[in-house]
């Protein structure tokens, strides 16, 4: 599959408010910060005159997903978009 593993029994489906991207993580949390827009890492070479940069949670869990058949198929609809409908991952 293309957001979660083969064989994931329950995740959550998750919008971001900022770039409205919508996503399945295996984690079900209220919040959590957006794979496509959010930091990717923290940088670690900060000095004493640099400002630690504000982690924002912008993706919001719309439906926790249930099932393996359930999940299957919102990962196979929500990668359509990403893919641009190629099926040949599938």
């Amino acid at each position: 599959m293309y957001y979660v593993l083969d064989g994931t029994q329950r995740c959550g489906l998750y919008e971001c408010s900022r770039c409205h991207d919508r996503f399945l993580d295996a984690r079900i949390v209220p919040k959590m910060i957006c794979p496509g827009c959010g930091e990717p890492s923290f940088d670690m070479e900060i000095g004493p005159d640099d400002e630690v940069p504000e982690i924002v949670e912008t993706a919001i869990l719309q439906e926790v997903i249930e099932g393996e058949e359930n999940v299957a198929r919102y990962d196979a609809l929500l990668s359509l978009a990403v893919t641009g409908g190629n099926y040949d991952w599938i």
